[in-house]
């Protein structure tokens, strides 16, 4: 077992512990060792933080604004459902409605395209599905037909998604899109529907042709940030995140998601771990981010260019391992 695996299982983060011995170890899920993990996430100080917020009725605040960034409602239950955290927990269950309820209000419907195209905001309904599907089981698979039914109506031809209002824009946006094809490919897995498959192989494409970070065009970089490793990405793009989707889909092992993979490998450290190289907003204190936009209480690590970071970390090596590298 290599060093930094070793440092990994050893982490005070069950979910890191998690990740770890499941994606990397293939150690089985149900068994008993896996569920005393489990609820040691459930009840961890990363966890009590996210959920810190609850109002006597179980939902979050701030109840009008559950898009918060980046700790409200909807952020919390993507956070979660990323940490591993178990499902069908009574404690959650009412954030997921609040959060689901948000995303299917009428206005979602009731929109018209331009161009023959329509410009939503697809990640929000695609984390909302995402976690819905990570931490409940059929009981709620009526609401995720309806978001899985307004993402494959917003999708566009190319195979994404796009919230650009401009009436010439007909590409697809990175950052729209693959949110979306991340919870429809799980939705697909969940339920072997060939029509939501056929979706995702669509989606999926619009990364692959790109090698998942440069232009059709010219093979130039999209977007210096995409190159970075982030966590958590949020609503955002970054190849990291992108061969993560890519691995849960048993499709990395394409031929062009090895441009990305091999960049992916010239960040590693010699101690075997990545860096984290930039960040989406602020870490303040909890006081302070309740008054700040796009701003947490939560430390994901400190960007310094010089130490490994264990949530990219484990993501990274699960991702090369889906890879075969």
């Amino acid at each position: 077992m290599s060093t930094v695996v070793s440092k990994l299982l050893q982490s005070p983060e069950p979910s890191i512990r998690f990740a770890t011995r499941v994606r990397l170890l293939g150690e089985d899920p149900y068994s008993s060792e896996i569920s005393d993990l489990l609820s040691e996430i459930k009840h961890s100080e990363r966890v009590n933080k996210i959920l810190s917020k609850k109002d006597a009725s179980g939902l979050l605040m701030p109840l009008d604004n559950p898009y918060k960034k980046w700790d409200g409602a909807h952020w919390a239950l993507t956070l979660l459902a990323d940490l591993s955290y178990p499902k069908n927990d009574s404690a959650v269950l009412p954030i997921i409605d609040q959060v689901c309820q948000n995303w299917l209000k009428p206005e979602f419907w009731e929109n018209d395209p331009v161009n023959g195209k329509f410009r939503r905001h697809a990640s929000q309904q695609g984390n909302a599905l995402y976690s819905l599907l990570s931490l409940t089981d059929q009981s709620r698979m009526e609401t995720a037909r309806l978001l899985v039914e307004l993402l494959l109506k917003w999708q566009w031809p190319d195979g994404g998604w796009n919230c650009d209002p401009n009436p010439q824009a007909d590409v697809s946006s990175f950052t729209e899109s693959l949110i979306p094809l991340r919870a429809l490919a799980l939705f697909g897995r969940q339920t072997g529907d060939k029509k939501i498959l056929d979706a995702c192989e669509k989606a999926a494409e619009v990364f692959l042709c790109r090698h998942l970070y440069r232009r059709c065009s010219n093979n130039r970089i999209i977007k210096s940030d995409f190159t970075l490793l982030h966590y958590p990405c949020y609503w955002h793009y970054d190849i990291l995140f992108a061969l993560k989707v890519m691995a849960e889909m048993g499709i990395v092992t394409d031929s062009r998601c090895n441009d990305a993979l091999d960049l992916l490998e010239s960040k590693r450290f010699p101690d075997g771990s990545w860096p984290l190289e930039a960040k989406y907003g602020r870490t303040l204190d909890e006081k302070t981010a309740d008054r700040q936009s796009n701003s947490t209480y939560l430390d994901w690590g400190e960007v310094d260019g010089k130490s490994g970071n264990e949530w990219v970390t484990s993501d990274a090596l699960y991702v090369l391992h889906a890879a075969g590298r």
